[in-house]
């Protein structure tokens, strides 16, 4: 069936897509990190729009065989398998998912590291990584998983921090002149680091805030901060859209390689946000991601794990050759988000 809606799209078509990126997800070897968190967060969105249980079944039986060998200790990334922890949750019923979804989110209440306001630091490992940095990737991997639990037990205290930590973010890495994000603030240097405007970053900072948006009282002055922050950000990127529909990988450098990881997650934003003038944008999105997803369902052209790089010649060298969790998650939050908001 053709959909004229907020994009025109073939609905069978898009199901067939989410179904081969997800079955090449399911073959990947996951740790309990956030390449999983992403990629588990995007198969879970798939389920939501779908219900497909096949998508739920392979990922119940990894949860399970984790939990038998044991977890990792926590950190600020790594609190991304919370979102697939609710997911699980709401569909199973199971207390355990809960529990420990809960105990992430006390990990960051009470235990992560923080600087200044208590802005939680980047962490990727149980060691100091990254003293006193805050990096915008955190508004998805803890932020956003922060408010989501939050709004669902009602715990006012975990929206406030969820809360915090947007407004925090948004201080230290919103450039008021363009309204793109830097990709990390250095709080004892006092500045931006290389400051370069990475596209996964906005796209971690857009989707999260759009997302936000659905779960905040409108009369709550946060949702006027943070949907202030989104609007003015994405009037930005959707002038920086390449003619192919993506976007570089430093969104103001066009001699750097178009990203897809990054494109979908702005792409879904732009969805979830809904601005009328938009349409053509997601449209043109649409086009240049399917022309990076495989016949069996390989994200391509999707960048490494990407710390803040030293210079811009280092972000244009990032490697882009191999299959990503996050690449597939992101396409996935994507296309899902294209089915929720059908017409």
């Amino acid at each position: 069936m053709i959909h004229e809606g907020i994009v025109r799209y073939d609905e069978e078509e898009i199901v067939a897509l989410i179904e081969a990126v997800v079955n090449r997800t399911f073959k990947m070897d996951f740790t309990w990190d956030w390449p999983a968190g992403v990629a588990f967060y995007g198969i879970c969105r798939a389920w939501e729009v779908t219900k497909k249980e096949e998508y739920l079944q392979p990922l119940i039986e990894w949860v399970e065989e984790y939990l038998k060998i044991g977890l990792p200790p926590f950190n600020v990334n790594a609190i991304s398998m919370g979102h697939t922890m609710l997911t699980l949750y709401e569909v199973t019923g199971e207390e355990k998912y809960l529990e420990l979804a809960k105990a992430k989110a006390d990990y960051l209440m009470h235990e992560a590291p923080r600087f200044g306001e208590g802005v939680l630091q980047h962490t990727v490992s149980a060691k100091n990584d990254f003293p006193e940095q805050a990096w915008v990737d955190t508004l998805f991997m803890a932020a956003y998983f922060l408010l989501r639990i939050g709004v669902k037990l009602k715990h006012r205290a975990y929206i406030d921090e969820a809360l915090n930590q947007y407004y925090w973010h948004e201080e230290l890495l919103q450039d008021e002149p363009t309204n793109l994000f830097y990709h990390g603030w250095d709080n004892i240097n006092k500045n931006h680091m290389s400051g370069f405007f990475w596209a996964r970053g906005n796209a971690w900072a857009a989707l999260t805030m759009a997302e936000a948006l659905k779960l905040i009282d409108y009369l709550n002055p946060m949702f006027m901060e943070i949907e202030g922050a989104l609007r003015d950000q994405l009037s930005t990127l959707v002038r920086l859209q390449s003619e192919e529909g993506l976007w570089h990988t430093v969104l103001t450098d066009p001699e750097s390689y178009l990203e897809t990881s990054a494109s979908a997650g702005i792409a879904a934003s732009l969805v979830v946000y809904g601005h009328p003038l938009h349409k053509k944008n997601i449209q043109k999105a649409l086009e240049g991601i399917r022309r990076n997803v495989a016949e069996d369902g390989t994200v391509k052209n999707v960048s490494a794990g990407t710390a803040v790089m030293p210079d811009l010649e280092a972000y244009r060298r990032v490697p882009r050759k191999r299959i990503q969790g996050w690449g597939q998650g992101l396409v996935l939050a994507f296309l899902a988000s294209i089915l929720q908001y059908r017409p």
